[in-house]
């Protein structure tokens, strides 16, 4: 007995590699690199997901499906998001632990805020990373650290980071739960599956 084939999804999902100094939208910054300068062609109605910082690199979902957002950043269950990041001099292992713990930093309306404990780890040097796209200083001392956050505030790692006085040099987001940067090189794309997608977010649709 034959089968009819599965329907197209409705919607499609991409994995970006955002390059440095592109802002994570379509329009709105006449001047400024935007997504729409990357000469690939969304389908309508695509738009990013857990937008990076221009200054920042890395991984950039986009998706037609209006609902993502919802699922994964305002729902209950907390989904890991992980960055690669070098900053400024050697990293002690008491800085990595209070990091790990927690420190405060300054949010929206000009409060006091207490970070949740996250996942931090000194790591050697990345040998496969693909280049800055920009010149970072030599000559100085530097540590790589990998860090995976659960939370989102406005630029929280570099605020983090600024306050153990570490300033981040390069801050590259790798993964969000098991959807991974990989190989994707700056400003290209990889398509993923509707069930693949989901899956690797943990999250149900």
């Amino acid at each position: 007995m034959d089968t009819e084939p599965d329907p197209a999804p409705l919607h499609r999902y991409f994995l970006l590699n955002k390059p440095y100094g592109m802002l994570s939208q379509f329009k709105g910054h006449p001047g400024a690199p935007m997504l729409c300068d990357l000469g690939i062609e969304f389908p309508e109605g695509t738009h990013p997901i857990g937008r990076l910082d221009g200054i920042s690199e890395g991984l950039l979902v986009l998706t037609t499906n209006k609902k993502v957002t919802k699922l994964l950043f305002q729902g209950e269950e907390l989904h890991k998001r992980t960055y690669l990041v070098r900053v400024y001099r050697e990293v002690s292992k008491a800085t990595v632990e209070k990091l790990r713990s927690g420190v405060i930093i300054r949010i929206k309306g000009n409060v006091d805020y207490q970070t949740t404990p996250c996942e931090v780890e000194l790591v050697p040097e990345p040998q496969d990373l693909f280049p800055a796209g920009y010149d970072i200083r030599v000559g100085t001392p530097f540590s790589w650290l990998r860090m995976t956050l659960t939370e989102g505030k406005f630029r929280q790692i570099r605020k983090m980071l600024t306050t153990v006085r570490h300033p981040v040099q390069r801050l590259i987001r790798v993964s969000i739960e098991g959807l991974e940067l990989g190989a994707v090189q700056p400003g290209q794309i990889q398509e993923v599956g509707e069930k693949e997608f989901f899956k690797k977010l943990r999250i149900r649709y």
